[in-house]
C-alpha cells in the first residue's frame, strides 16, 4: 500500500507559479514511478508528468518547458514546479504512484489560474 498526500494547490494569476508536493507513506526508492495527472471540469483525467525511481522524467507536450518534476528521496516527496501558468492549466491535480503493478492516487488538489 502507498498513501499519498498532496499539498500546494491554490489560485494564481496567469503567468504565475505554483509548486505542488506529494508525500508518500513509504520510501520512494520502493516506488517504480510517481507523477501527476490533472482533470478539468467536464474533461477526462490527463497525464501531466512522471519521474521514475532512477530519475527519468516525462512530460505532456502541453507543459514541457513550463513544469518541472523533481523528487526528494529523504522526504519521500515529489514536487511539481509549475511556471508560466495559463488558464487552461486549471484543474484538479492528482498525484499517483506506481508500485508492483498497482497504481495509487492522492486525493487531488485544486489549481486555478485566473486570466
Amino acid at each position: 500500500q502507498v498513501h499519498l498526500v498532496e499539498s500546494g494547490g491554490g489560485l494564481v494569476q496567469a503567468g504565475g507559479s505554483l509548486r505542488l508536493s506529494c508525500t508518500a507513506s513509504r520510501s520512494i526508492f520502493s516506488i517504480d514511478a510517481m507523477g501527476w495527472y490533472r482533470q478539468a471540469p467536464g474533461k477526462q483525467r490527463q497525464f501531466v508528468t512522471a519521474i521514475t525511481s532512477s530519475g527519468i522524467t516525462n512530460y505532456a507536450d502541453s507543459v514541457k518547458g513550463r513544469f518541472i518534476i523533481s523528487k526528494d528521496n529523504a522526504k519521500n516527496t515529489v514536487h511539481l514546479q509549475m511556471n508560466s501558468l495559463k488558464p487552461e492549466d486549471t484543474a484538479v491535480y492528482f498525484c499517483y504512484a506506481d508500485r508492483l503493478a498497482h497504481t495509487y492516487w492522492g486525493q487531488g488538489t485544486q489549481v486555478t489560474v485566473s486570466s
